[in-house]
């Protein structure tokens, strides 16, 4: 049998088992699973289905949960469940109590292992930096490495708008890039006082001189070993070694693994600024100090495994697929919002999404930042400027929604918006805003982010927030750009497995309070529902407060349906048409018992042998449904489905003996489920399985749905 046929054989016996057990056949399932050998779900699911379907025991139903959490059951739905940021400033500076100046246009860089944080250069508004700093966050303690690392052997004078990164296997740091006061003048840069940010730098440059070199250094930093804190000066032009010619707003990323850099996109500097020119997709081989062209910026064939030259974008590395994810910043004056994956094995480039704003992601923005999770196979973005559509292009912060998430589980990826703190999440004093609210950085862009994946923790530092305007002395109102000098950290909070366990128990204790409803004294199931039940309501949510409440209207309605088989009252039909359940409910006993003009419907036939037998002369008539469609299944052969549903399975009273055999010790065997009843708390159940992993519970989807969708 080949796998995909085997695949498909296992998935129908599985929706079969389901259908079997939703249509109260124990039995047949049972015959199947010892016949077959397989094994449709995990124990635990198993037990939870006998514990609360066929026992009703909340309190073994409510232990097996608790032992489901400390598996991996709930793991997929944590994972998906929606995202918060917990952002925290962290104020740490260095002995003489300094930090890095204001910035933005700067290049940081991560050593996941020690905690430390490399900062060097950026533009401050009115010079280009050289100033290289480290930060330690297990200390919160800021360190100058270099005042000015111009004046040192082999290091890089100042600049802005360049990329570092850090080489986990080596400890080097690698610096390739920039655009400082010599490589280009204001007019052409920013294209005139009137222009926007689409044509200036990321630093938000709009003063610089005119160029004297155009050559494309390369350097790199050593953190470890002998030459710890020395520089190397690695190429002097490596445009004329096969890579890259002097560029700026480009991404550039490290295969620490493959000891490979990857170089894509930017504005090349080149001293003509009339026509913008972009640099393409290079890889950079450590061991062997040799660069290679992968892809050209703007082939004269364009292919569709190729990606369209920009500057300010981003560009992520998956290591594990050997991927690369490069997506928006700009090209020419347009902001872009499109998404590729480049496979570094076959050098060739899918379109992700055309439009991720129409998918439900971010906007498009320039100089947005992204970092990637590839174990959680997350990757985040914090969304930088914007620019509105004609005619009015003006620019904007992202400030309604700056942080977007895309899991990639699948292709091409699911985007969520990452709010603000939950509220339920308490937040330290000092991170309280004066006017109330948790503390959290202000929308911007030319910032720098980086990610460390072993502590989950984000880091966020400098950039451009906006314009300030000052009245001088002399009443002339400046316009200035405002830089930041603050550094943030931000973890994303998801619900933990209690959190599951709570609102799955919140599940089980609303039907045991319908079903005392029926069953109990109406003063004890009242308190049951002010003391269990409340203790599990998430009283700081709307929807479920309003869900709570409503509950109460089990006890002033109690069901009056009684169920032929038993004296015992079921749980309460869920009304159609009148509002009122106890109207609701005596209509549909009265149809069932004939009094309502309608023709009787057929009762089960019981297995117990002094049951009486049934009119041989009672029509052969079946009970209306809302399952079974009438245009998947014609009225005669049908099942009866309210007799399957109706009819006790052996299994069942199995069940209930041993059940009632442990309740005290009594031995007294517990009622019969009414279909109404089994039918609540198997819906109970299912809706319990939404929290757990789909490899590990019966198959999402119905079978006749299956069977009507494929017009059978």
């Amino acid at each position: 049998m080949t796998g995909n046929l085997k695949y498909r054989e296992t998935m129908v016996m599985r929706h079969v088992l389901k259908h079997l057990r939703q249509r109260r056949l124990l039995t047949p399932y049972d015959s199947i699973i010892s016949r077959s050998g397989l094994q449709p779900e995990h124990p635990l699911i198993t037990n939870l289905y006998e514990h609360i379907v066929l026992r009703g025991d909340w309190k073994q139903a409510e232990d097996t949960l608790y032992k489901m959490s400390k598996t991996s059951l709930f793991d997929s739905f944590l994972h998906d469940t929606q995202p918060y940021a917990v952002w925290k400033q962290m104020h740490g500076t260095d002995a003489d109590g300094d930090v890095p100046s204001p910035r933005g246009g700067h290049a940081m860089c991560i050593d996941p292992i020690n905690d430390m944080i490399y900062l060097f250069g950026g533009w401050d508004g009115g010079n280009s930096l050289d100033d290289f700093w480290v930060y330690s966050v297990k200390d919160d303690r800021w360190r100058v490495l270099s005042h000015s690392t111009s004046g040192e052997k082999n290091a890089p004078g100042a600049r802005s708008c360049h990329k570092m990164v850090f080489d986990t296997k080596t400890g080097s740091i690698y610096v390739l890039g920039r655009l400082n006061d010599s490589d280009s003048d204001s007019a052409n840069v920013a294209g005139g006082d009137s222009a926007g940010p689409t044509t200036q730098s990321a630093n938000g440059n709009t003063s610089v001189s005119p160029t004297k070199t155009y050559c494309s250094e390369f350097y790199r930093y050593h953190t470890r070993g002998v030459d710890n804190g020395q520089w190397d000066f690695l190429s002097f032009d490596t445009a004329s070694q096969g890579g890259p010619p002097l560029i700026f707003d480009h991404q550039m990323v490290l295969d620490s693994e493959a000891q490979i850099l990857y170089v894509f996109g930017g504005r090349i500097v080149d001293g003509v600024w009339d026509v913008v020119k972009y640099s393409g997709l290079y890889s950079y081989n450590i061991r062997l100090s040799k660069w290679k062209l992968l892809q050209i910026a703007d082939p004269p064939v364009f292919s569709p495994s190729m990606i369209p030259a920009r500057s300010g974008h981003s560009m992520v590395l998956e290591p594990y697929t050997s991927t690369l994810y490069i997506f928006a910043g700009q090209r020419d004056e347009q902001y872009l919002c499109d998404m590729f994956a480049y496979d570094i094995a076959t050098n060739t480039a899918v379109e992700l999404f055309s439009d991720f704003a129409a998918a439900g992601g971010p906007k498009s923005s320039f100089t947005q930042r992204a970092v990637i999770d590839p174990s959680l196979r997350e990757l985040y973005v914090f969304c930088g400027l914007r620019r509105s559509r004609p005619p009015h292009s003006t620019d904007t912060f992202c400030s309604d929604a700056p942080n977007w998430m895309l899991s990639y589980d699948s292709t091409p990826g699911t985007w969520t918006q990452i709010l603000s703190q939950s509220p339920g999440i308490s937040a330290p004093a000092e991170d309280i805003h004066p006017e109330g609210h948790v503390a959290e950085p202000q929308p911007r862009y030319a910032h720098q982010v980086v990610y460390n994946s072993l502590t989950r923790t984000v880091f966020l530092h400098g950039g451009n927030v906006g314009m300030t305007h000052e009245t001088r002395d002399s009443g002339e109102e400046v316009h200035k750009e405002e830089r930041m000098d603050d550094l943030w950290q931000m973890q994303l909070i998801r619900a933990g497995s209690d959190e599951i366990v709570r609102r799955a128990v919140y599940q089980l204790r609303q039907q045991q309070f319908r079903e005392m409803c029926e069953d109990a004294a109406p003063i004890d199931a009242l308190t049951f529902l002010q003391t269990d039940v409340s203790a599990f309501v998430d009283h700081s949510d709307a929807k479920e407060t309003e869900e709570f409440q409503s509950l109460l209207t089990n006890l002033l309605f109690p069901s009056t349906l009684r169920a032929s088989s038993s004296p015992r009252a079921p749980s309460k039909v869920l009304p159609i048409g009148d509002k009122s359940p106890a109207v609701q409910d005596e209509k549909v006993a009265r149809s069932v018992r004939g009094e309502d003009g309608s023709p009787p419907r057929k009762r089960s036939r019981s297995r117990s042998p002094e049951a009486e037998p049934e009119d041989e002369h009672e029509p052969d008539l079946e009970p209306w449904t809302n399952v079974l469609e009438d245009e998947c299944f014609s009225s005669k052969g049908s099942v009866n489905v309210q007799a399957l549903l109706e009819a006790e399975d052996p299994k069942e009273k199995v069940a209930r003996s041993s059940s009632s055999k442990g309740d005290e010790g009594l031995g007294k065997e517990t009622e019969q489920l009414t279909a109404i009843r089994f039918k609540q708390r198997t819906e109970v159940f299912e809706r319990v399985l939404d929290f757990v992993s789909e490899t590990a519970k019966q198959p999402e989807g119905n079978l006749l749905d299956i069977i009507c969708s494929n017009s059978l």
